[in-house]
């Protein structure tokens, strides 16, 4: 099983071909001749406790997908997995210390830790629509408080846990948030992080009533009685089992702020049906994943590429994951190549940076690599020589290089090649997935011959998972979007 390569591109080989999900790209015709039909054919593979009567509705600026359907994206994550996957691993997490043992969670473990948090969460008043604010690292208890927020119906508005109080404080304001999940500390490059202290700064000015804090770094922190609760306590002796919110298709799923490389940072507005279904198809058909993968992306949670592949997109398809909570080169610039080779992972998705990184500290790899079958890109555009040294030295050229363009506001991939069907080339992202149409327009809205360049343009039908609005701001999301 490997790739060919056919002058300045690279195929799948027919063995790869066998494996893939996609073997050829007759999906595409398609799915382009009729996308709505194509993501309403694709819907129906996840659980709806109630079957939606249209499948798109679009009434510029906005539009709506799957209404009228009720569906809960924890469910689909969890409990649809329990009949076949019950005592399969859901998570590995890997500490930064390396002294310090993996933490393993199979799908039942995480199931009941959702389950308990969520119950605790409702014991502090949290309901449907309510916004809590999760100021987290990249932890197991991090990836629970999205679920466990998902399962009641309430928002959740993860932020970066390396920003500012300040920066936590402008996030906490603009969504209204009511309670934080926090963490005392944690370890970065061989540091403790006192992460509630940042808390604490952060919250003033808010309208947070109360915060929940896990113990990890078991650093020293300050503790207010009557606001803070300490995540261990809030969930002992609550029930395993916390009945999922029936959520409309078109319900708030999570407000995450742009980075603000373009200006304000801007609180994009995913929902429940489209961003599952997208998360989902997306994560299985660019992915690859089958039953028997491990898949590791090293995006922190904090980001758009967290939510949707270091969570979402994993548990949605029923596969193992590995998180990791440090840096990729830390202690040493190999780590990641010996947590690839400690657990088997299969696809390997991470950012041009951290290549770039990874090829100047390290001349040649010791380890295999052997069980990779997938790598893939994300954040930026990957340069020829990481891309050949990626190719080579970590792919050991059998492996499909994906390059995949999206953002927050895609809330999934949105152009890239599909591993069985190729082609890849070096620097280039490859062709739309399918079911989705763009164009390049220029300044006034004209579109461009090819090799020309301009503004890229999602098409209507757009895809589920966009965005459906900046939180609580229409003239910002029109001025910005339309």
């Amino acid at each position: 099983m490997g790739i060919i390569k056919k002058g300045s591109l690279y195929f799948p080989d027919k063995e790869f071909k066998k494996r893939a999900w996609i073997k050829n790209n007759s999906i595409y015709k398609e799915a382009n001749k009729n996308p709505i039909k194509f993501w309403d054919k694709l819907a129906k593979e996840l659980h709806w406790f109630k079957k939606w009567n249209k499948t798109f509705v679009h009434k510029p600026p906005y539009f709506k997908w799957f209404v009228g359907g009720k569906i809960n994206i924890c469910y689909n994550c969890l409990d649809r997995n329990l009949e076949k996957r019950r005592n399969k691993l859901a998570l590995i997490f890997e500490p930064e210390p390396a002294e310090e043992r993996e933490t393993k969670l199979t799908y039942y473990d995480l199931y009941r830790k959702v389950n308990k948090f969520a119950n605790g969460l409702k014991k502090l008043g949290v309901k449907k629509g309510d916004v809590v604010g999760i100021y987290m690292p990249m932890i197991p208890e991090t990836i629970i408080s999205m679920l466990a927020c998902a399962r009641i119906g309430a928002i959740h508005s993860v932020v970066f846990s390396a920003f500012s109080p300040n920066a936590l404080k402008i996030r906490l304001k603009e969504t209204e948030a009511k309670v934080l999940i926090t963490t005392d500390g944690y370890y970065r490059r061989g540091k403790i992080i006192n992460l509630k202290e940042s808390a604490d700064e952060g919250i003033k000015g808010t309208n947070i009533k109360k915060v929940i804090v896990v113990r990890r770094a078991n650093n020293k922190i300050k503790f207010v009685k009557g606001r803070d609760y300490f995540f261990e306590d809030l969930i002992e002796g609550q029930s395993d089992y916390c009945e999922p919110e029936k959520m409309n298709a078109e319900d708030k799923l999570f407000i995450l702020f742009t980075s603000g490389s373009t200006g304000k940072p801007k609180g994009v507005l995913h929902t429940c049906g489209g961003y599952t279904v997208q998360a989902y198809w997306t994560a299985k058909y660019i992915f690859d994943l089958f039953d028997d993968d491990i898949f590791w992306s090293t995006a922190d949670l904090g980001w758009i590429t967290g939510h949707t592949y270091s969570c979402y997109g994993p548990l949605l398809n029923g596969v193992t994951y590995v998180l990791y909570e440090g840096t990729p080169d830390f202690p040493t610039p190999d780590r990641w190549a010996k947590i690839i080779e400690k657990y088997g992972v299969t696809t390997f998705y991470t950012a041009p940076t951290a290549i770039r990184m990874f090829k100047k500290e390290i001349k040649k790899l010791k380890e295999k690599l052997n069980t990779l079958q997938i790598i893939a890109s994300v954040g930026e555009p990957i340069d020829e020589e990481a891309w050949h040294w990626f190719y080579r030295e970590v792919g050991k050229e059998k492996c499909p290089v994906l390059d995949t363009w999206w953002q927050t506001e895609t809330g999934g991939i949105l152009i890239t090649s599909l591993p069985g069907v190729g082609p890849f080339k070096p620097t280039f992202a490859g062709v739309p997935f399918p079911g989705i149409k763009t164009d390049i327009l220029d300044d006034k809205g004209k579109s461009l011959p090819a090799n020309k360049e301009g503004n890229l343009v999602i098409l209507p039908p757009f895809s589920p998972g966009m965005l459906r609005g900046v939180y609580k701001n229409h003239k910002k999301y029109v001025d910005t979007y339309w």
